[in-house]
């Protein structure tokens, strides 16, 4: 690849570089398909009672309940983004993609040996089950039903500066539950990083839009990419999907979209209020923009309240930067213990830190280099 300048690459939006000749080119040359969204994900809880209460308080609506399922929904319109079935133990059971059309699902069904089948009424269309080289399920779905738009919180009336646009008014946003707008992605840790990258490009034609290395080891490539829909000219966020090298095989978070800063902000005092715990925030990101707010839910699980991220569309190159913890945001607190998932008292931190040992002694793309260059991140 030639100098970044003359692919457009974003270099000029924050400090990252463009590729240098040889580096990943981010995208396929001739993907199976271009899936155009994430359409929900997929968890299994034992509880949930809890679940849909964490769930409301943090703005999700509720579109079905049975003793074994809950159907969350965001206020745009579409299908369900999060589905919660009863399970014996609390994890991640996988993510699921919008295919434009079914032919769409015919392709990729006859390239990987697949089947497209029906989903149950209540959500509808036809599906295509995957599974990723980490061994996550990715489910390709189309035709769907599209439950329809619901009212979301409007966009206050900011004075900015010598713009006045407010006058003889006051702005007193109300505490109450931020609501859900949308599913915007989710963040995935894999012990097979770039394999599991280029299965994405080549299976669903997503591109990356920024690429993260370890510091020091620029030549051995990078180890975390957010990754975005290809929909052409559309311009779509800029991370749909972001893959990360780590010891183990996980779910790191997802992210759900509110109206703006003071929707996020008044929904984190109720969440607060309810006592339910805040991971990270409030600050805005560097890669992809967004002014996030992370918490845990009851069952341990990092989501996300965010707004104002970037939309790209298919001309920009990716980018390039080190990975560091201070490179995390432009302003905001400094990434707390519990985010960076070294937090003594969690059990998941103690889960990371035994599969370290297990990675090392498996064949993966977990060596220890790559183990280095991530303790210098949580140093960082």
């Amino acid at each position: 690849m030639t100098d970044a300048s003359h692919h457009g690459t974003h270099n000029d939006l924050h400090s990252e570089q463009g590729a240098l000749a040889g580096e990943h080119p981010g995208r396929a040359r001739n993907p199976l398909i271009k899936v155009l969204d994430l359409a929900w994900l997929e968890f299994e809880k034992p509880d949930l009672d809890g679940a849909e209460r964490f769930a409301q308080a943090f703005g999700f609506v509720t579109v079905a309940r049975t003793p074994t399922e809950l159907q969350l929904r965001g206020a745009l319109a579409g299908a369900p983004c999060v589905i919660i079935r009863k399970g014996p133990r609390s994890r991640f059971a996988g993510s699921a993609f919008r295919a434009a059309a079914i032919d769409d699902l015919v392709r990729l069904a006859s390239a990987t040996g697949a089947a497209v089948r029906p989903l149950p009424d209540s959500i509808g269309g036809r599906v295509v089950d995957l599974v990723d080289p980490s061994g996550a399920r990715v489910r390709v779905v189309a035709e769907t039903h599209d439950l329809p738009a619901l009212g979301t919180q409007a966009a206050h009336v900011l004075n900015a500066g010598g713009d006045v646009k407010r006058v003889n008014a006051t702005q007193r946003p109300p505490r109450v539950p931020a609501v859900i707008e949308r599913l915007g992605h989710v963040v995935l840790q894999s012990t097979r990083y770039r394999e599991t990258l280029d299965w994405y490009l080549e299976h669903l034609g997503l591109i990356v839009s920024d690429f993260k290395f370890f510091e020091g080891q620029r030549e051995a490539g990078p180890t975390m990419s957010f990754i975005r829909c290809d929909q052409g000219s559309v311009a779509v966020d800029h991370h749909t999907l972001a893959l990360t090298l780590g010891p183990r095989n996980r779910y790191v978070h997802s992210a759900f979209q509110v109206s703006d800063l003071d929707a996020l902000a008044a929904g984190g005092e109720f969440l607060l209020e309810e006592g339910y715990d805040r991971s990270w925030g409030i600050g805005r990101h560097i890669e992809g923009s967004q002014i996030f707010d992370y918490w845990r839910d009851p069952d341990g699980f990092l989501v996300e309240h965010f707004t104002d991220g970037d939309m790209f569309d298919c001309t920009l190159e990716p980018g390039w930067s080190p990975m560091t913890a201070s490179g995390l945001a432009q302003w905001g607190p400094a990434p707390t213990a519990d985010f960076m998932g070294i937090k003594p008292t969690r059990a998941d931190t103690y889960r990371e830190l035994r599969s370290m040992v297990t990675a090392l002694r498996d064949d993966n793309e977990f060596t220890s280099r790559r183990l280095a260059g991530l303790m210098k991140v949580a140093r960082s």
